[in-house]
């Protein structure tokens, strides 16, 4: 082992970097690209074994370095950019794990964890205090490898959203993805002691400590003023009741269970009536073509009739979001109070939507009488439009103009 040809590492990495591109046209579980991967980590740690000739390793290192710090440095801005996506993620996987106990300190957590993986991909970029960042991403990897191995096998919570709202993958692909991160990061954990730094312990400590004020900094902006970068659908200047091009298609993948094999039908022509068709046969996926996008939001009134097209062809319309109103501060309602004043002085139309009860909704407007039209939502949906509770989003005939935090509110008019 210690005689392994060094040629065997850039093998390895160059492996990685092949299977990193095909995890995007595997979204399932097969057995041959597994065994790849886990060949390909067997091969890291062959060729990453200490060896003697540490000098001719550098390169190779820096390499792994450098991949590996670049995506965690992704992964973190991701997540980093939408830090209350990543609470409401981990809400999901406490309720998956029947941990709700540790719900009140969902924010705080993802918090530190986007902090984590940022200060140990910069860390590794940069090589500032390169030993501490190869512990921080193998404790790291081992948590997230463990995890998505459980979320593939058992589908614990369907999209563990490691690169946030930025990147959809199935629980399958992010577990070929750790592992695929896994076998780079090997090297740099065998060749531990090869990883050095000029400088002083204390200046790396004192960099490492500007880069967690920095990022902890972009946290907060964007927990207070909403995302700097929008990647969900209902972001500023969309047009969300765009006319379909065409019929709407929908085409479903079915999976043999007992081949594999897997068949495409246009939607509803498939043997649906067929018993013994649907007990060999499982649906795994469907495509779009055509037709009006899914919006992923519908709105309902208090008789249960839909209003989503009225909300979407209304002009100069202001919508407040709120998934519990139960969660709205008194200062938060004195600002509601004031800016709905003015919207319907200037002209504008204000509605709510809220996935609270019928109850709750009746209680509160007997103490804000201003909170008059209130339509009815999934808190899902309409934490995906605007990301605050509440928030407020502005709609022209469908067009999203503008949308904000509580936090600004007070701003709203110097806006518009």
């Amino acid at each position: 082992m210690g005689n392994a040809k060094p040629w065997l590492g850039w093998l390895s990495v160059a492996v990685a970097l092949a299977t990193a591109v095909g995890i995007f046209y595997v979204p399932d579980y097969r057995w041959w690209f597994l065994t790849a991967l886990l060949l390909n980590i067997a091969l890291a740690v062959v060729s990453g074994w200490p060896r003697r000739s540490v000098p001719a390793k550098q390169g190779l290192l820096t390499v792994c370095r450098l991949l590996v710090g670049g995506l965690f440095i992704f992964s973190s801005f991701t997540k980093g950019v939408d830090p209350l996506g990543t609470k409401y993620k981990m809400l999901d996987y406490f309720a998956a794990y029947h941990i709700e106990w540790l719900g009140g300190l969902a924010m705080v957590l993802a918090v530190l964890m986007i902090l984590a993986e940022f200060l140990v991909g910069i860390c590794l970029v940069t090589n500032v205090c390169p030993h501490l960042a190869v512990i921080g991403a193998t404790g790291l990897m081992l948590f997230f490898t463990t995890t998505t191995l459980f979320d593939a096998l058992y589908n614990v919570v369907p999209d563990c959203g490691c690169f946030g709202t930025a990147v959809k993958m199935t629980n399958w692909q992010t577990f070929y993805k750790n592992l695929v991160i896994d076998a780079v990061l090997l090297p740099l954990i065998l060749n531990f002691k090869a990883l050095k730094n000029r400088l002083t312990w204390r200046g790396q400590l004192l960099i490492g400590l500007v880069y967690a004020a920095l990022f902890a900094g972009f946290e907060l902006y964007n927990y207070r003023h909403l995302p700097v970068i929008d990647f969900m659908n209902w972001k500023v200047g969309k047009q969300m009741n765009a006319q379909p091009e065409q019929e709407q298609q929908i085409f479903l993948t079915f999976r043999n269970k007992e081949t594999g094999q897997t068949q495409e039908y246009l939607s509803p022509n498939y043997p649906w009536s067929d018993s013994v068709w649907m007990r060999q046969w499982e649906f795994v996926d469907q495509r779009v073509e055509g037709g009006a996008e899914y919006l992923g939001f519908t709105a309902l009134d208090q008789d249960g009739d839909d209003v989503t097209d009225m909300i979407l062809s209304t002009e100069k319309l202001m919508m407040f979001t709120s998934h519990d109103m139960t969660g709205i501060t008194a200062r938060e309602w004195e600002r509601i109070g004031t800016l709905t004043e003015e919207a319907l002085q200037k002209g504008y139309y204000v509605v709510w939507v809220t996935a609270s009860s019928q109850e709750t909704v009746e209680a509160l407007q007997e103490r804000y009488p201003f909170v008059e039209e209130v339509y009815y939502g999934d808190e899902l949906e309409i934490k995906t439009i605007v990301r605050f509770n509440p928030g407020l989003i502005l709609l022209d005939e469908g067009l999203v103009v503008d949308k904000w935090s509580a936090i600004d509110f007070d701003r709203v008019w110097a806006h518009i």
